[in-house]
């Protein structure tokens, strides 16, 4: 007896629209939760070679916070493509200039490095401030508790 894996048509994916708050949030326990739901594995119909998660709005980026010392160790690189054009960052540089970066590159890490992951990464809106332009698509309010057994 063989069983089947079940594939869902492309039409029947329902794509929801989520508003996370990083406010006060740590942000590798917030980043999980957003890949999480990019890639659709809170969904029964998760497929993994298939998009089926939803689009997520993350307010308030200027305030999520990171544990210890990483605000001034944890460094952000880039480069521009140049010979000697690496240029390094730390946390609370690149939060005080484009917070939305620190949450952009925590969540592309987590999702797949291939087609999918830059297709599933597109759905990720991140606003530094508490005002978003998706109101039209009429997002839920998405409570991420960061900390196990701690109720918000």
């Amino acid at each position: 007896m063989t069983t089947k894996t079940y594939i869902p048509p492309h039409d029947s994916v329902q794509k929801q629209w989520h508003v996370i708050d990083a406010e006060g949030q740590r942000l590798g326990r917030l980043a999980t939760e957003i890949a999480t739901i990019l890639r659709g594995k809170n969904k029964p119909t998760f497929t993994p070679h298939m998009d089926t998660g939803d689009f997520v709005v993350v307010v308030n980026a200027e305030k999520v916070v990171v544990t210890g010392r990483k605000a001034s160790t944890k460094l952000y690189r880039r480069h521009s493509g140049r010979p000697g054009g690496m240029k390094v960052e730390t946390f609370d540089k690149l939060q005080a200039r484009i917070p939305e970066r620190i949450i952009e590159q925590a969540v592309k890490g987590m999702l797949p490095k291939n087609s999918l992951g830059r297709r599933q990464f597109t759905k990720l809106k991140v606003y530094a401030g508490p005002e978003h332009p998706h109101q039209a698509q009429n997002p839920e309010v998405h409570i991420v508790n960061t900390i196990p057994g701690e109720a918000k």
